[in-house]
């Protein structure tokens, strides 16, 4: 009988780290006149109730991967949506200082949902030119992509040859994979709250294994 060569099945590389990049689940509404809490001039809404079933769905679906450790945020929403799965793996989250959201200056605390939902013309011009820093005193898109950068090659650095979920925000995974897919800024931005990423990174070198899944939130 002649020698068979099946199709393999992905396994990342030796020497890599295996991030599942976990967005944040719905967070509360933005009313207009009314601010947001704040950490270091970033809005700080808890989770919605929605919010809080997508996490439990999240913990679901990660609670048996062999993820050995669990980093989130400074901002609540990413700590109320790891809690789940943090229960499960018996394991205690730990905050990254380089993957909070994106600062978006005066804008931050809601304002930035109720501008783009009216299209502002500032918010249009931020998003023609992929790039946050057009929004009064918001951060840039270029340092907020190296600062992303950065905390993700710390944690891959730190757990070689391990699977790890990194609870993070829309922006974040925008971020994260257009550096890894070296796309235009924008072409990963809209991440659904809940869903799961994959970025397998070998020492510089990221390779993108998943973008938004969500099939553990049907019926949501």
């Amino acid at each position: 009988m002649s020698q068979e060569f099946r199709q393999p099945v992905y396994a990342p590389p030796k020497g890599a780290a295996d991030l599942m990049l976990i967005r944040h689940g719905e967070s509360a509404p933005a009313r207009e006149g009314v601010s947001f809490a704040q950490i270091d001039g970033h809005g700080d809404p808890h989770l919605h109730p929605q919010g809080h079933k997508q996490a439990e769905r999240v913990g679901e679906r990660l609670k048996n991967n062999a993820i050995t450790k669990i980093y989130v945020t400074k901002l609540t929403r990413t700590q109320q949506t790891a809690a789940p799965l943090a229960k499960h793996l018996g394991l205690t989250p730990q905050q990254n200082p380089d993957l909070h959201e994106v600062h978006l200056g005066d804008w931050d605390g809601g304002l930035y949902r109720i501008k783009a939902a009216a299209a502002d013309p500032v918010y249009r011009q931020a998003m023609e030119a992929q790039d946050w820093g057009l929004i009064p005193n918001a951060e840039s898109r270029d340092g907020f992509f190296e600062r992303v950068r950065r905390g993700l090659l710390d944690i891959a650095s730190a757990h070689i040859d391990e699977q790890v979920a990194v609870f993070v925000h829309g922006g974040v995974i925008g971020a994260a994979l257009a550096v890894a897919a070296r796309s235009e800024p924008f072409a990963f931005l809209g991440a659904a709250n809940g869903s799961i990423s994959r970025l397998v990174i070998q020492g510089d070198r990221m390779t993108i294994r998943g973008f938004n899944d969500i099939s553990h939130l049907d019926g949501l």
